[in-house]
């Protein structure tokens, strides 16, 4: 594998620190600006949002450059908004500087993903891409547990006021090791936005949105739940975020490496496992030996979809895959941000903190569901949503086969 997706690792592994952290400090901030447990959630809803409006205008904005510039751009974007989360003297502007960072974070994983994908073979290509999101979930092995032990014992502003740091790091790694390449030639936005009329593509798209948003519907509330239905104490968060992480890397891997083989199989066990596992933590959350198995593997069989959702997309728009990249990450988001609201809603209707496993249950197998409707309609039309348009005007059109 390339050095080069080493810098992109460290970017990932920057980015994924500052999304996830907020969870475990969750109660810290909402205590310290006075705003209710559903009310704070609002930081990963707003985060969740603000990726899905940043991808596509980013990555539009993106085409006028070459992508290591873009990608160190983006960079400089996300210690902007981590400086002003960790600075802020309101709420307000705490969301108003979370969703700042936000708009690097489609882009980022977008266009980082379509370089990672062109460095290798096309055979390697979803490990490439996985290797790139082992940045993201070392980052929840090592920078959210930190991260989150750091703000409880000296503040959650001098979390991500680190976070901003490594930033830093993240911008030197990027202008360090990814090669200088010159803006692609042929790359029009009006080419990248018509892949959107594949069915293929949207229908990707929607299984991202709804198996990752149920990943999403259980860790953002993890803290509370953690603390008052398993019993565990305010120390032993730090830990349950290291075993998340954990989850998350070996499944990660695992992903990338069978998506390779046998992408949809992958699909179908991940979001099948997915669905049985969150519909089980209502029950499990209750025991902490049940809940801290429970936890783990969610991590890995919610980040076993990430790999073979995104090669699906690449696939699936192969002539004009910048955009639907990043929009893939954004359909992450808005998964993430559906399920943060949706969790809050069941908590603040009464329904305890073991509600919002059940609506992760609910998004995972409705994902389930949409891959099995996808790989119906590719056999009964193997053709249909898997030929596009080169987009390049500078020379005659021709099909691309995914």
């Amino acid at each position: 594998m390339p050095l080069a997706l080493l810098a992109l690792a460290v970017g990932a592994f920057g980015i994924g620190t500052t999304e996830f952290v907020i969870m475990g400090l969750l109660p810290e901030v909402a205590e310290d600006f006075g705003v209710s447990i559903p009310s704070a959630g609002l930081l990963v809803t707003g985060y969740a949002l603000g990726v899905v409006i940043g991808a596509p205008l980013m990555t539009a904005l993106g085409t006028k450059i070459s992508r290591k510039r873009m990608l160190m751009l983006l960079m400089g974007l996300f210690i902007a908004g981590n400086t002003l989360s960790a600075l802020a003297p309101s709420f307000e502007l705490m969301l108003a500087g979370r969703i700042v960072a936000s708009l690097a974070h489609g882009a980022f994983f977008g266009i980082g993903a379509v370089v990672a994908a062109e460095l290798v073979a096309p055979e390697k290509r979803a490990g490439a891409i996985a290797l790139m999101f082992t940045g993201l979930t070392v980052a929840n092995v090592l920078g959210v547990p930190l991260g989150t032990l750091v703000g409880q014992h000296a503040g959650w502003r001098v979390t991500f006021g680190l976070v901003a740091g490594l930033g830093v790091l993240g911008l030197a790694g990027v202008a360090a090791l990814v090669p200088e390449t010159a803006r692609p030639e042929g790359v029009r936005l009006r080419h990248e936005i018509a892949v959107f009329r594949n069915v293929q593509v949207l229908l990707a798209l929607a299984m991202t949105v709804l198996g990752f948003g149920g990943v999403f519907a259980a860790i953002t509330y993890i803290a509370p739940m953690m603390r008052e239905t398993a019993g565990y104490a305010d120390s032993s968060v730090t830990w349950l975020l290291i075993l998340l992480g954990l989850g998350m890397v070996a499944g990660n891997l695992l992903g990338g490496r069978f998506a390779d083989r046998a992408l949809m199989r992958m699909l179908y066990v991940s979001l099948g496992g997915l669905t049985v596992v969150l519909a089980l933590f209502t029950v499990t959350a209750h025991h902490k030996v049940t809940a801290a198995v429970s936890l783990t593997l969610i991590g890995a069989l919610g980040f076993a979809t990430v790999p073979p959702l995104q090669k699906r997309v690449l696939d699936q728009a192969a002539g004009a895959p910048t955009l639907a990249s990043a929009m893939n990450i954004g359909a992450f988001n808005l998964g993430n941000a559906l399920a943060a609201w949706l969790g809050g809603l069941v908590i603040a209707g009464g329904l305890g903190y073991t509600a919002p496993n059940w609506v992760g249950a609910l998004l995972a197998g409705s994902a389930l569901l949409l891959a099995v409707l996808a790989a119906a309609l590719e056999r009964r039309s193997p053709a249909a949503g898997r030929t596009v348009v080169r987009s390049a005007p500078d020379r005659p059109t021709e099909s691309v086969r995914a």
